[in-house]
């Protein structure tokens, strides 16, 4: 992957239609779905926003297999049904590609060099498997950061049990979708989507490195 401290890169086809989701500096951004195809043959459905220069929607069109590079990104939106703001997590696409049939593959690939912002929480399931749920705190060019949920699974989960906010790591894994359900304050139980990073590995960056 290129030098860079948050780089993501999947491949997997448009599932849903293009909306849009903001204008900035006179260009418009729009949101859409990709699905991509894990190694044990189920999917997930990841959120994307890509610039109008970036998205090309002339020649850009659901259903079409893409392969995407770029970061992951969080921001905070208001919601005035529940009267609260709502975390969002969506990767911020940088290059667009469509790859011929022969070239394509369905990577789902990210690295990302940050910052415990929370406490990990160290726990296992009911089947005895071990997990660790961390955030992170990721620079961005603009001075901002994103914050970004991952999940550590059995020696990581040990490794990161251990780590205190404000430890300097980095991440290599997949981006992943979950659905769970949530009950509201009516008692309608709702089906959500979450997000984060699969961990597949893990380093403690040196003090002197980063310090």
């Amino acid at each position: 992957m290129e030098n860079s401290n948050n780089v993501i890169k999947i491949g997997g086809r448009i599932c849903s239609d293009f909306v849009l989701n903001h204008e900035a500096h006179g260009k418009e951004f729009f949101r859409f779905d990709v699905e991509v195809l894990r190694l044990s043959g189920s999917t997930d459905v990841l959120p994307v926003i890509a610039s109008e220069r970036i998205l090309n929607r002339e020649s850009t069109k659901p259903g079409m297999y893409v392969q995407i590079t770029g970061q992951i990104r969080s921001y905070n939106i208001y919601v005035p049904t529940d009267r609260r703001n709502k975390f969002v997590l969506t990767i911020f696409a940088k290059d667009i590609i469509l790859p011929e049939p022969r070239e394509r593959t369905d990577p789902n690939d990210v690295f990302f060099n940050g910052y415990l912002c929370k406490p990990p929480v160290y726990r296992t399931t009911p089947f005895g498997r071990e997990i660790a749920d961390l955030h992170l705190a990721v620079n961005l060019p603009n001075k901002k950061s994103s914050y970004i949920p991952c999940i550590a699974w059995r020696h990581d989960a040990r490794l990161v049990e251990k780590l205190g906010v404000g430890e300097n790591i980095r991440i290599w894994g997949r981006m992943q979708s979950r659905q769970y359900q949530k009950q509201n304050e009516n008692g309608e139980v709702l089906e959500k989507t979450a997000y984060e990073v699969s961990i597949s590995k893990i380093e403690v960056a040196e003090t002197e490195e980063f310090g």
